[in-house]
This record gives C-alpha cells, sequence and structure tokens, in this order.
C-alpha cells in the first residue's frame, strides 16, 4: 500500500501545482483587478527601493512574466504525467519553487502582506501548497536532480587536460610492437 501511495504522490503533487497556477493566469494575462492590486504594490515597494517599474506590467517581475514562468512550469508538470516524461516532473517543480519561493517571500516580507485582496488570505495559502507540493517533487526527484545537475557540469565545464608526466607514464606501459 506505501508503495502505492508513493508512486500517486508525485502526479498528484503536479495536478494541484498545474491546477493553481493554470487557474491563476486568467487574472494575470486578462490584467484582472486583483492583478493590478498586487503587482502596484510590489512596483510601489520596489520603487521605494530605487528599482521603479520592476513589477509595472512592462518590468522584467511583470504579471505577464510571472504567468508566462508559470505556464511553462504547468506545462512541464501535466507532460511529466506520460510516463516516459515523468523526468520533467524536477524540472517543472524547480521552476514552480522558483517562482513560489519569491511569492512567499514578497508576501511574508513586503507590504503586500498575506492578504493584499481581502481574500482571507486565500492567495497565500495557495502560494503556500503550490511551494510545499513543489518542494515535495524536488525531494522525490532529486537523484534525477542531481543527474541532470552532473550532466549540466559535464557538457559546461571541459575536462582537465592531462600533464606531460602523465602522457609519458602512459606510453611506456603500452608495449610497441
Amino acid at each position: 500500500m506505501a508503495i502505492h501511495l508513493k508512486n500517486l504522490a508525485g502526479p498528484a503533487y503536479s495536478l494541484t501545482a498545474a491546477g493553481v497556477f493554470l487557474d491563476s493566469l486568467r487574472f494575470k494575462f486578462t490584467n484582472a483587478p486583483e492583478t493590478q492590486t498586487i503587482f502596484g504594490k510590489l512596483d510601489a515597494w520596489a520603487a521605494s527601493l530605487g528599482a521603479a517599474g520592476l513589477f509595472a506590467q512592462t518590468g522584467l517581475f511583470s504579471q505577464y512574466v510571472i504567468g508566462s514562468a508559470e505556464l511553462v512550469a504547468s506545462a512541464l508538470l501535466l507532460a511529466s504525467l506520460a510516463p516516459r516524461l515523468k523526468r520533467l516532473r524536477v524540472i517543472g517543480a524547480l521552476i514552480a519553487a522558483a517562482i513560489m519561493s519569491g511569492a512567499v517571500s514578497f508576501h511574508l516580507f513586503t507590504p503586500l502582506g498575506v492578504d493584499p485582496n481581502n481574500d482571507g488570505g486565500g492567495l497565500f495559502a495557495m502560494a503556500v501548497v503550490v511551494w510545499l507540493s513543489s518542494l515535495g517533487m524536488l525531494i522525490a526527484g532529486r537523484e534525477t536532480l542531481f543527474d541532470a545537475g552532473r550532466a549540466l557540469a559535464r557538457a559546461l565545464v571541459p575536462a582537465p587536460a592531462s600533464l606531460p608526466s602523465e602522457e609519458l607514464a602512459s606510453e611506456e606501459k603500452v608495449p610497441h610492437g
């Protein structure tokens, strides 16, 4: 029974995170008043720190940029439900965890607060749920994540060049014949 539940956890986390993300896109991509309130408060806060426009509609962290990242994460998480594409789950979870780490942090440590839209903290609660789901997927898929990291490191970091003394030693061991 435990193995069966373990096999269901990944898809359940994927569906939870993707469902919340996809539901939020209707607010972000239609420039809904709730989204204007949230990103407006964040942009005013960023402006007070000298980074005006950071969360504006054309800013680096605009609702459209964040929404697009959520859409990509959702697509990866949903695609990972296919057994052959299961490895995509950790990539989607990594993107989701990054987005939600920012969301939870902004709710807790900026004037945004945990109830910016007077919804009783529902938006913040959903951010925490997705964040925890993402962390669960990353923990469960840590070997896949480590394998991807090692493959990336091999691709980006050149192999060390052998020293001349090592080349001479290897030539002495090879019989010429």
